[in-house]
């Protein structure tokens, strides 16, 4: 084989010529082989505390475990209520309280007073000026300006009324019907008067048995506060009446142990007496002998 190869440069040996193209050769393709390339074209590391997160687990895991207790109490309630007839407690016996509510209250009954009188003020006023007297002023100018001016006043509806020629029974319809259309209107404004009147009475008597309400409220209330006073009032007496026996059955327990020794003193000394004597009798004897 090594006969028939065809070096590419003049060798006077063929064989090893062979078997050196052939070590370069493959030399040559394991550095291509093993070649590291310049860019890097792998694809990012992946680390696992950015993909599992474990700590947003564990906070899922708690939360659904508080919604499956809170489930389960709430069940059990059901449960409960189904079993028996359940209980309700919504009664608030809770009294608010407030350091200046009587003020207050005294305040804006002051005040409601106050404005009571001033609208009692405001609608007995008399009004200074007369729309009657100004009606008979303008109509009694009109007839001045009647009277001085040269054409008559709406004298352009007097011709056409005057060229327009009306039967008796025509003038007997338009008369009527402007008395109707006048009645009408009159009844319309008198029943506008009454409902005024009427609107005006219904605000008064709301606004009086609102102070009316107001004031047993008021009422009521100072009446429970002057009996919370005389309850307190008489708990305090029976307690300083209380303190009172107590301190007289100290003293007089005191003064019968103090009676009690004083007794028991005195026996003790009279026994010891006669002893002394004794004692002296023994020793006279004795010198006499």
């Amino acid at each position: 084989m090594h006969r028939s190869y065809q070096s590419i440069l003049p060798t006077h040996n063929k064989l090893l010529q062979k078997r050196w193209d052939t070590t370069y050769y493959d030399e040559h393709r394991r550095k291509v082989r093993d070649a590291v390339p310049m860019v890097d074209t792998k694809a990012p590391p992946t680390y696992m505390h950015l993909h599992l997160k474990l700590k947003k687990l564990q906070l899922e895991e708690e939360r659904l475990a508080t919604i499956e207790r809170d489930n389960r109490i709430l069940l059990e309630k059901m449960s409960y209520i189904m079993r028996t007839r359940g209980r309700v407690d919504n009664r608030n016996n809770y009294e608010y309280k407030s350091l200046n509510r009587e003020k207050r209250q005294r305040e804006l009954l002051r005040v409601t007073k106050e404005n009571q009188a001033i609208l009692y003020r405001i609608n007995m006023r008399r009004p200074e000026y007369s729309h009657k007297k100004w009606q008979e002023e303008w109509e009694e100018n009109q007839k001045f300006m009647d009277n001085i001016s040269h054409y008559p006043q709406e004298w352009w509806i007097r011709d056409q009324a005057e060229k327009t020629p009306r039967t008796g029974k025509e003038e007997e319809n338009t008369e009527d019907e402007e008395e109707t259309q006048r009645q009408k209107e009159e009844q319309q404004k008198k029943q506008e008067e009454e409902e005024k009147l009427a609107q005006q009475q219904k605000e008064e008597d709301e606004k009086k048995r609102k102070q009316e309400e107001d004031a047993r409220e008021t009422r009521k209330k100072e009446e429970q506060r002057k009996k919370k006073e005389e309850e307190e009032r008489k708990n305090k007496e029976e307690e300083e009446r209380r303190k009172e026996e107590e301190r007289q059955k100290a003293e007089e327990e005191q003064k019968r142990k103090d009676e009690e020794e004083a007794q028991k003193k005195e026996t003790q000394a009279g026994k010891e007496v006669p002893v002394e004597e004794d004692n002296s009798g023994n020793e006279q004897n004795v010198s006499h002998a």
